[in-house]
């Protein structure tokens, strides 16, 4: 028998009334009604309730011990009285009248913040007592949830014919991508090597060697800026490859995981696969991002043409994109007007043109008097326009008009109360350009560098180079970027080919990629696949605004580990072992 408990916190019920049980845990609260002592005793299972009357010594000590010990308690399991029944916890009809009780590990600091209370606390507080905030309920049962999903994943890649394979978290520098994570060699002065961003080499490479489904629960590694949806260092992926195979084979797989897992652990609905599939040229003008919310109804629409020749300066030789809203009679002016600021403040918009649509089909709204009969049969007719709704424009050149569109739709979803909280709807974005043009205009890579060009050598041959699309493709749900993934350019020739496009000659591959490179020269299968983000399904899931909450030691904003200090300092002779001087100002 255990020396601490026979039983967990939160398996006590009805039929162990009479049952001399041991059980251990926190103390979370204590209670003391006058020689009737109460204490609620938790660990990760839940809550059980402990009470001991009386004036002896058993009553003095239970009464001051401090929440948050560590206690073993033993005793007998007795029916609650039934006005004092909780029917919210699972154990709430019993509790267990205290016979001993030993303290194992007492608190004997002051609590920098109350454990499962609702008060807000400072972020950088709760990150360095991290080991106190796993503690919050809400907070434990998202990683215990993360594990749960993570068994979950690796069940239906094993299931689905995937061989799990470790690759190396020691590895080269890439100059593609992020930035890397750096580790100097002490066996080799003035080297390095690199925290892998992601197992992308490797895994091709293990696609070379014969294994025909790979996958892995990868940690990925990039020295990037944190976002609400991005942890700073380190991330976790499921990473997936698959030889012989095409993007449909990888959709239909990934698909029926991802419907299966957010089937699995969300009481929300989930949209049927196969999701749908979305150009990238389409995404980008209907709904302003490659990254779009279909739970969002609203699409923007290119109303350019129309208004081409208009003398009105704020249309004139512009891009312009519009928004119809369902029925918005009942909005007063101030919704308009808080959009136009919200535009102009948030989105960098120079402003926002609306317009009411009346019974008559006449129009209502500052820029009325500028569109006259013919502009506005045709924008009716391009749009559909119905009565009682409104059109917001969006006038620029055509990038910038394309984002602001995006974010006011966005917004007039939310404040139309227009998205479903109750589901999740996936799609794909597929067919993105090979190459765009840098800030310099120098013909670059889009997306991944790796990717096959649809067309093959005929299209890198024969096409202008922002005209090449690839097989590339992301998985998105809810407006949330799940996964970048690809068909693999898997011939030398190809890779040498679509390199010199983006001003890489073949030198520069085979020293940068010379594992691959040599590789595909020993008769290397097409391939592809995808990887994604373990943290980003447990934002979903969980109704997580922000990545922190799912990781169970995360880093701050600042890239800090407030918890385990670090990054810190070395001492010099640690320094002199990996052979580098600091030139850091004191």
């Amino acid at each position: 028998m255990n020396e601490y408990r026979t039983h967990n916190c939160g398996e006590i019920r009805k039929n162990d009334v009479g049952k001399k049980i041991k059980i251990a845990g926190w103390v979370q609260t204590v209670r003391d009604l006058g020689g009737l002592v109460f204490a609620d005793i938790r660990d990760q299972y839940g809550i059980t309730q402990a009470v001991t009357s009386g004036t002896g010594e058993l009553v003095e000590i239970v009464s001051h011990i401090p929440v948050e010990s560590t206690v073993s308690i033993e005793g007998v399991v007795r029916l609650r009285s039934e006005e004092t029944i909780n029917e919210k916890m699972p154990t709430g009809e019993v509790e267990v009248v205290i016979e001993t009780i030993q303290i194992l590990g007492k608190r004997t600091k002051n609590l920098p913040f109350e454990v499962n209370a609702d008060a807000e606390v400072r972020e950088d507080l709760r990150l360095q007592y991290r080991f106190l905030d796993l503690r919050n309920e809400k907070l434990k049962n998202n990683i215990l949830l993360r594990a749960k999903v993570i068994q979950f994943l690796r069940e239906q890649m094993i299931k689905r014919g995937f061989t799990e394979v470790q690759t190396p978290i020691l590895t080269s520098s890439s100059p593609e991508g992020a930035r890397d994570y750096l580790v100097p060699s002490r066996v080799h002065p003035g080297r390095f090597y690199a925290l892998p961003q992601a197992p992308q080499q490797f895994k091709q490479l293990l696609m070379v060697s014969g294994i025909d489904r790979y996958f892995q629960i990868a940690p990925c590694f990039r020295d990037e800026d944190a976002r609400a949806d991005r942890a700073p260092g380190e991330f976790y992926q499921l990473d997936m490859e698959m030889a012989f195979a095409t993007q449909e084979d990888v959709f239909e797989v990934m698909e029926k995981v991802m419907y299966d897992t957010f089937n699995t652990f969300s009481e929300k609905k989930v949209a049927e696969y196969p999701f749908p599939r979305i150009t990238y040229k389409d995404a980008m003008l209907k709904y302003g991002s490659d990254k779009p919310d279909l739970r969002n109804p609203l699409i923007i629409q290119d109303v350019t043409e129309i208004f081409q020749n208009v003398e009105f300066n704020a249309f004139k030789n512009k891009t312009v994109r519009v928004i119809c809203t369902p029925d918005i009679s009942d909005q007063p002016r101030k919704f308009f007007d808080d959009m136009v600021d919200y535009a102009t403040s948030e989105c960098g918009a120079k402003g926002l043109a609306w317009l009411k649509v009346h019974e008559d089909f006449s129009l209502q709204g500052p820029i009325a008097k500028f569109i006259d009969e013919k502009h506005t049969e045709e924008l009716i007719k391009k749009t559909g326009l119905k009565p009682n709704q409104a059109i917001f424009f969006i006038a620029d050149e055509e990038r910038v008009a394309t984002n602001i569109a995006g974010e006011v739709r966005k917004e007039l979803g939310k404040r139309l109360n227009l998205i479903d909280e109750s589901m999740f709807k996936f799609c794909w974005i597929i067919d993105f350009p090979m190459y765009e043009l840098s800030d310099e205009g120098k013909i670059e890579f889009s997306h991944n560098p790796f990717s096959m060009p649809q067309g093959g050598m005929e299209a890198l041959e024969t096409m202008e180079p922002l005209d090449i699309l690839a097989y590339q493709y992301d998985i998105v749900c809810n407006g949330i970027e799940l996964s970048s993934g690809a068909v693999r350019n898997h011939d030398p020739e190809l890779m040498i080919k679509a390199f010199d496009i983006a001003g890489y000659s073949k030198d520069v591959i085979e020293e940068k990629f010379s594992a691959l490179f040599n590789a595909f020269q020993f008769g290397a299968p097409p391939h592809a696949g995808i990887a994604p983000g373990v943290d980003r399904m447990l934002m979903l899931l969980t109704d997580e605004s922000n990545i922190r909450g799912v990781i169970a030691f995360p880093m701050n904003s600042k890239a800090q580990d407030l918890l385990m200090g670090s990054p810190g300092r070395v001492t010099d002779e640690q320094l002199r072992d990996v052979h580098i001087k600091l030139d850091v100002k004191k």
